[in-house]
């Protein structure tokens, strides 16, 4: 499993290689919360758009359709916020009934300059002026029970 990240709007290639020598017939790659839909189909020598995430249809590509050395990579263009989330490779091999997942790859969207992975809501900036604001109220209640304590020393 690996991660990649990205910025809305490039193109990314999410890396796959299929292992052994076996000629590959199918490759699909799917994001686990699609259910059914799939991001890409590729048989019979091109892309099978039937079940395909209308999302993604005219926005993905194999990076080598001849799969060369067992390169099933995927070509994502024109990224947006909601291509986040988990991919994976799958390939089913001449004389296989199953595809065999090959990768897992975690795809990051996020804006420029964004380091935080896309948390850019304040969460910081609260949480600060909540410690601040517990600070406050202690040394309020301190320097209350100083006063109170003070008073009393000064009667006695």
């Amino acid at each position: 499993q690996i991660s990649v990240s990205a910025e809305p709007g490039q193109n990314v290639t999410l890396p796959c290689r299929s292992a052994g020598s076996t000629a590959v017939i199918v490759v699909l790659w799917i994001r686990t919360d699609l259910g059914s839909e799939y991001v890409l189909l590729y048989r019979d020598g091109r892309v099978d758009p039937r079940k395909q995430n209308p999302s993604y249809q005219n926005r993905v590509d194999l990076l080598d359709r001849q799969m060369k050395d067992g390169d099933v990579s995927l070509v994502l263009k024109n990224l947006t916020m909601n291509d986040t989330g988990t991919y994976q490779c799958r390939v089913q091999y001449e004389g296989s009934l199953d595809a065999e997942l090959i990768r897992t790859i975690n795809l990051q969207v996020s804006p420029p300059g964004d380091k935080d992975g896309g948390t850019k809501d304040g969460s910081i900036g609260l949480i600060v002026g909540l410690i601040l604001l517990a600070f406050a109220f202690v040394a309020g209640v301190s320097f209350l029970i100083y006063k109170k304590q003070s008073a009393c020393f000064r009667k006695k």
